[in-house]
Order: C-alpha cells, then structure tokens, then sequence
C-alpha cells in the first residue's frame, strides 16, 4: 500500500464529520511556516544610530521615561558605540536596559578627576563618571560601559546610587575607580559581569553582591576599597568569582579600606598570580585594622594563600560563611526575580 502527499484539494473533500481530522491536517500543512515564525520581543523604546529606532541616543530614551512609572520601561539599543555622559534620574524607576551585543553595545564617554569643567575647575572623581544611575529598580543586560580616558587617574564608568540595581551579563571597563557603588543603603547586584582596572576599581559604600563574576586586574593596584557604613553588616561579597588579569605576580591586593568600617568577603572563588599572599592592606592607618572586616572562605587558585593573610584578615568557618547568603545581603531582596 502506498500513500500520497496531503495536498490542500484532497483536505477539502474530507466529510465535513472528520472536524478533528481535518484540524490535524491543517496543522500539518502550517507546521513548517509555524515552526520558523519568531516572535519578536516587545520593547517599549529603541536606540539606534542609524534612525531605526524611536530614538538615536540613550539619553534621549532616559528622559522619555514617564517620571515615577510604577511598570518596567524597557529600552533595546542596537549595536554601536555611544559616546554620551548619561544619567538617570531618581525619578526613572524599573528602567530596563537591554544591549543587543554584549561586546559591540558600548556605552562611553571620556572625562577624569583633573580634566576641567567649564570654570577651569577639576571635576574630580565623582564628576567624572560615564553614566549616573540615580533611579531604583534598575537593569542592564549585554552591555559594556566604559570610561575610555584612559591611565590618567580616578575615571569612573559607572555610578551607581539608586537601590536594587542589578547588572547582567555586563563589561565595565576602566583603569582606576572604574565602578563605584555610591548609593548609601544601596543593594546591587552584578551576576556574570567582566570588571576590570587598577587602583581601587571596585568601590563605594554600597551593599553589593558579585556572582560568577571575571574580576580583571590590569598593572597594580587594589580590588575593592570599600567605605562600607559602620551601620550597615555587609558590603561587598564575591560569590564563585574569578580574579584574573594581565598584572604581574603578587601586585594586587583583594582590598583596602577607604572608610573605617569597610566590610568585603570572598566567597569560593578563584584567585589568580596577581593576589599578594598578604591579601589585604590598611590603607596605612592602623585603626583600621581593628574596624575594617576582611574575610575569605575556600579561596582557590594561584593567589589562596590563607597561611600567609595579614593577621587582622579571617578565614570563614563553615558556620560563618552560611551566614552569607543572597538573601541575607541583599536584606529580602531577590534579584533573580523577573
């Protein structure tokens, strides 16, 4: 017995009875236009350089967000380099930021703490950031943000103030004080991120958890300068991160305290050469080896050397690395929620 192709004259002269039947071959036939249809996602604004989208600058797509929108605004932008000093208002809340390439979507701009502002004045290492995230609720995924001055001392990429900022599959990319994590009582979250620099290029006051994160260290210098609140019990944590770099051996330290009370963990990670055994320095003020909170907990790699910490550093005991969850740091917030 042999079986012909469907063809669409043959479904018509099916008894009107066979409605299951004829459902099914309906199907048949549209599956292979259905099966390569793809449905595009909804974006509210797009930003494009070549006009293709509502607007050609992410500033532009910042300032058509209603103020105080209690819904997320979503903003793709394509491909490109934008070179724009961006800020986002306070009153820009669950801004969603999405590139269309992690690697190609770059967000820079170029000023410096001695580069002068329109008086002739310094504008200093808060005046120098790339873009200034004020509003809550805030999310960036496959993008790069840069500060593209170059070697010439403090020269943020990002500022980061508002709360529950969280940071996807992100580049930043710097030399000295390249992400500061400024917001007092801010919760940030930065899961699969590339971060590199030299001196101090994670810092701030901010509560922040890092997770499968690649930490590059470039020349020498210092990881973290936290400045964490005396009043606030976690500052920054290193969850199964990865320290690596271009850096000589044993020419970074994992942090130094620019406040007293500055608090940072690393927790299961890799670290590479470029950790000095020390680990850790005191910003050559020893009160803060009594006040600053240093620890560790089953680094590996290269750069683990828990014999050979300062003493005023810790080693974790299981008991007290269980204490350091995501729900614990982050005080309830789950950044993993959509």
């Amino acid at each position: 017995m042999s079986f012909q192709p469907l063809n669409v004259r043959s479904f018509a002269n099916l008894s009107t009875r066979n409605s299951l039947t004829r459902l099914l071959l309906v199907l048949a036939l549209l599956w292979p236009l259905l099966s390569q249809a793809q449905v595009a996602p909804a974006y509210d604004f797009v930003v494009a350089q070549d006009g293709s989208g509502q607007f050609r600058t992410v500033q532009e797509a910042f300032n058509a967000v209603p103020d105080f929108r209690k819904k997320v605004t979503t903003i793709f932008v394509k491909k490109g380099v934008y070179k724009e000093k961006l800020l986002l208002a306070g009153s820009k809340q669950f801004v969603q930021l999405v590139g269309e390439d992690r690697e190609q979507t770059i967000l820079t701009y170029d000023d410096y703490n001695q580069k002068k502002n329109i008086f002739g004045e310094d504008k200093g290492t808060s005046g120098s950031a790339s873009c200034y995230i004020y509003g809550s609720d805030f999310t960036a995924e496959n993008l790069t943000f840069q500060n593209s001055s170059g070697p010439v001392g403090q020269a943020v990429a990002v500022w980061v103030a508002g709360d529950k900022a969280r940071f996807r599959n992100c580049r930043f990319l710097g030399f000295q004080d390249t992400l500061y994590t400024y917001g007092y009582g801010s919760r940030q979250y930065y899961q699969d991120c590339y971060i590199e620099g030299t001196v101090d290029f994670i810092f701030g006051s901010s509560t922040a958890w890092f997770e499968k994160c690649t930490i590059f260290c470039k020349t020498s210098g210092f990881v973290t300068a936290a400045s964490t609140p005396d009043s606030t019990r976690y500052g920054y944590v290193f969850n199964q991160c990865r320290i690596t770099g271009d850096a000589p051996a044993n020419s970074f330290y994992l942090g130094r305290p620019w406040r007293p009370y500055a608090k940072t963990v690393f927790i299961g990670c890799e670290l590479g050469r470029q950790i000095k055994p020390e680990g850790w320095d005191h910003w050559d003020k020893e009160s803060n080896k009594q006040t600053a909170r240093y620890a560790e907990f089953q680094s590996r790699g290269p750069g683990a050397a828990p014999a050979r910490r300062v003493n005023w550093a810790r080693q974790l005991s299981e008991a007290e690395a269980r204490q350091y969850t995501r729900q614990n740091v982050l005080r309830n917030w789950d950044p993993t929620a959509d």
